[in-house]
């Protein structure tokens, strides 16, 4: 089951640069930032009332991110969406006709399982599921 959004993940070019805006400006808290190699991004967690900000930095010209900002500029590359049993929401996914990107779930930043769902499944919207690990449901 969907439990909530869990983040909404944002592609930058810089976490240094882009930082401040949250911490300062905004006000969040900077929960931590972690490098996610099998990912190749450097990923930046913020708290945003019950929802966190992911802000995706690319560690090479060969990641997904760094395509997205070359493609279509910095700005929300995608939305998570917390559930239990992600396996399960896969097949349910795929039972009703939703192309995934990913068939099985994959390491997330976070201490997560992560799985994505085709864009042109979702009327246009990367969304992203993920299940903290230990709390299957």
């Amino acid at each position: 089951m969907i439990k909530k959004v869990d983040h909404i993940g944002i592609a930058v070019k810089s976490l240094e640069n882009t930082l401040p805006f949250y911490t300062d400006v905004l006000q969040l808290s900077l929960l931590g930032i972690e490098v996610v190699d099998s990912q190749k991004v450097k990923v930046a967690f913020l708290q945003a009332g019950e929802t966190k900000l992911e802000l995706l930095e690319p560690t090479s010209a060969e990641s997904s991110i760094a395509t997205f900002i070359e493609k279509r500029g910095e700005g929300i590359h995608h939305v998570a969406l917390g559930v239990t049993s992600i396996e399960e929401r896969i097949a349910e996914m795929k039972d009703k006709g939703i192309r995934m990107i990913d068939e099985a779930p994959r390491p997330g930043a976070g201490g997560t399982d992560i799985a994505f769902m085709h864009p042109k499944s979702a009327s246009g919207v990367l969304y992203e599921l993920c299940e903290k690990k230990g709390m299957k449901g």
